[in-house]
């Protein structure tokens, strides 16, 4: 179902008037028993999995193709039809076309057309001087995990010497919540081999040297001894700590061992760093991880191909999109859809898919496209109606036509789904001001 109107709520506790006017005269168009926003008071979803497509996807080269636009905005790419009706995608993503009755497209995501993380916190900037928590930060203080991290960021192992460091960058982490909020960093490989950085703040283990029983209780007494006398202040404490009860409580490490999947998963996900770490964000959540993100890129730049090459296509565009973009996340995303939906997990988990931008409608000399602040977002699962595309843009895909969605919408969003209420949000005094977006329910 196309929905390109402007309802408008508070939160999912309560519709205005002119959300339920507007709810009630798209009713013939909806499914039988599809649930009102009003009927969200509770958390929907367990876990979240934020896939992070840093660099800025085109909005036009994969959920939102203009055919009719002229071939200086258009590009090469056909349109294909999808399970939704009216809705098209571009042809790079045939897979997810043949599934968009499980997920809803956003079209009228809106930020700054800059390269920063505010979609990843709902701000632009740092207010007050102080960096705005990540929406995994806000979460994790709402919601814990029995053994695992509550904030798991999931990144590539990479030799990136250029450009941004999407997991070092403001944003990324606690911002004003305090480093104690920053996500638990692993790198996961194509070969579904992961890493665990805090490892290193302990004598250099890695899970394979855990496994044997004399040293397991050798480097436990020494780290023990290292954790009390570390001071309260000291930076890696939690990270040590985390690393330190992850390895030691019964069973918590085997969620991040991806050989103990049968081969033809792996081989659906695609062996590719982005894949296999969609792979792993299934396990984390499977295991009680609340927040889980996967960078699909270390850095911005489409300068590189593999893991290091991030959406911010100047250059080359199309023939990077055809082939590695494109397949690649087609391949990932739907996996990971069809993964969730066969275990059970679709409806518990919300998983979103974003940039922290888009790319301009027009096609640049040097056949690419630049920044933009309209994009497409991707919403499937933890209580978000499937077979839908939200708003619309221009006959050339450069502005929405239809009420804007932004980033603090977002977060917004994602935090009541998980169960943080308007009211926890304002003691906590985080999202303030922000929306649900009704749209999605």
């Amino acid at each position: 179902m196309i929905n390109i109107g402007s309802f408008r709520a508070k939160d999912c506790h309560g519709l205005t008037r002119r959300s339920f006017i507007g709810l009630a005269s798209a009713a013939p168009f909806a499914s039988a028993g599809t649930a009102s926003a009003a009927d969200y008071g509770a958390a929907r979803a367990k876990s979240v999995i934020m896939v992070w497509l840093w660099g800025g996807p085109s909005q036009l080269d994969t959920f939102d193709p203009k055919p009719r636009a002229p071939s200086e905005y258009r590009g090469p790419f056909q349109p294909i039809a999808t399970k939704t009706v009216g809705a098209q995608f571009s042809e790079l993503l045939p897979r997810l076309a043949s599934r968009s009755d499980l997920f809803t497209i956003i079209r009228s995501s809106t930020s700054s057309s800059n390269h920063s993380m505010a979609t990843l916190t709902g701000y632009p900037g740092t207010p007050n001087g102080e960096s705005e928590p990540n929406f995994g930060s806000i979460i994790s203080r709402h919601k814990k995990s029995a053994t695992l991290p509550s904030f798991i960021s999931v990144a590539p192992t990479t030799t990136l010497t250029h450009g941004f460091d999407s997991t070092r960058n403001p944003g990324y982490g606690g911002g004003r919540l305090g480093s104690a909020a920053n996500p638990f960093i692993v790198h996961c490989d194509s070969f579904g081999k992961v890493k665990m950085p805090s490892l290193q703040l302990m004598g250099g283990m890695t899970p394979e040297r855990f496994a044997n029983r004399r040293t397991l209780l050798t480097q436990l007494d020494g780290t023990r001894r290292s954790l009390d006398a570390m001071s309260a202040g000291d930076q890696w404490n939690k990270q040590v700590a985390d690393a330190h009860s992850l390895l030691t409580a019964s069973g918590a490490s085997r969620a991040f061992e991806l050989d103990r999947e049968k081969e033809e998963v792996r081989d659906s996900y695609g062996h590719t760093t982005f894949g296999q770490s969609l792979l792993l964000a299934r396990r984390l959540a499977e295991a009680g991880v609340p927040y889980i993100q996967v960078n699909w890129s270390i850095g911005v730049d489409g300068l590189e191909e593999g893991s290091n090459m991030g959406w911010d296509t100047h250059r080359n565009c199309f023939g990077q999109l055809m082939d590695y973009h494109g397949p690649v996340l087609d391949r990932g995303l739907s996996a990971l859809l069809d993964d969730l939906k066969q275990r059970g997990l679709l409806e518990s988990t919300l998983v979103v898919a974003m940039g922290e931008m888009g790319r301009t409608p027009t096609i640049n000399k040097t056949g690419g496209r630049d920044h933009w602040g309209t994009s497409s977002t991707f919403w499937a699962g933890g209580g978000v109606e499937g077979g839908r595309v939200v708003g619309a843009t221009d006959a050339k895909g450069g502005s929405p036509i239809t009420r804007p969605v932004t980033a603090l919408m977002a977060g917004t969003t994602i935090a009541e789904l998980m169960g943080l209420s308007s009211e926890l949000r304002a003691r906590m005094k985080i999202l303030e001001g922000g929306k649900v977006i009704d749209e999605l329910f």
